[in-house]
């Protein structure tokens, strides 16, 4: 697979929760797994530097990726497909990506879609 090292490993070691995520201090990265696409799915320190509007410590990474998961999850899928991302290749998200599946959110949520 196309990973940075240990990025093949589940990111949260064996017998943990395959969904859930971790951050990755060799990358400086929070990492999750993208089941469905057989890859990890990375998110740099910078991407959350701009979505937090501060400087990123991993906490607030995790929680930021608690509250919005389903969008971050849906931004890697939309990734894959607009990019023709192989089965088994790793992806990272920009904050671009992900602020592109908040505002969509956002907008169903709002009935504005």
């Amino acid at each position: 697979m196309n990973s940075p090292s240990g990025a093949d490993e589940s990111p949260t070691g064996s017998g943990a929760a395959k969904n859930a995520a971790q951050w990755r201090a060799d990358i400086a990265s929070l990492v999750f797994p993208v089941p469905e696409h057989g890859a990890i799915c990375a998110v740099h320190r910078g991407a959350f530097r701009t979505l937090l509007g501060a400087e990123p410590v991993p906490e607030a990474c995790l929680s930021y990726f608690e509250r919005h998961a389903d969008s971050l999850r849906a931004a890697a899928r939309a990734k894959i497909l607009r990019k023709g991302i192989p089965v088994g290749t790793n992806l990272h998200l920009t904050s671009r990506d992900i602020a592109r599946k908040l505002l969509e959110a956002d907008q169903i949520e709002c009935g504005e879609r």
